[in-house]
């Protein structure tokens, strides 16, 4: 993968978050964002329940091609969760960057402490 691809490939997820916030005032019989932010914390919280047990589905069963479907239903449906929640995705990035070259049972046991 080109460095060019790697970084749009990024900077997608920006752009998602910023369509989302978009469409949080939008008219819900319009715009499917919108429905979600009328229907409330706890709809958008159970979509991407659903979202990611499809994810988990299609991974078991092999389907890469749908697996790739419902991982971008998923992170739609997480920006979705994260806006509601008044969480900027940088929030995120950030605590992935924390995280980055510390081994994930070190980062589980510093959370215990």
């Amino acid at each position: 993968m080109s460095d060019d691809k790697a970084a749009a490939t990024a900077e997608v997820l920006d752009r998602l978050y910023a369509t989302v916030q978009a469409r949080k005032g939008a008219d819900p019989e319009t715009s499917y964002t919108a429905k979600l932010f009328h229907r409330g914390t706890a709809k958008i919280a159970q979509k991407v329940g659903e979202e990611a047990v499809e994810t988990v589905i299609e991974a078991v069963r092999g389907d890469k091609a749908a697996v790739a479907s419902e991982s971008a239903d998923l992170l739609y449906h997480l920006m979705v969760l994260w806006a509601d929640a008044g969480l900027e995705p940088a929030a995120v990035w950030e605590k992935l960057a924390q995280r980055e070259g510390t081994s994930g049972i070190a980062e589980k046991n510093a959370r215990k402490a």
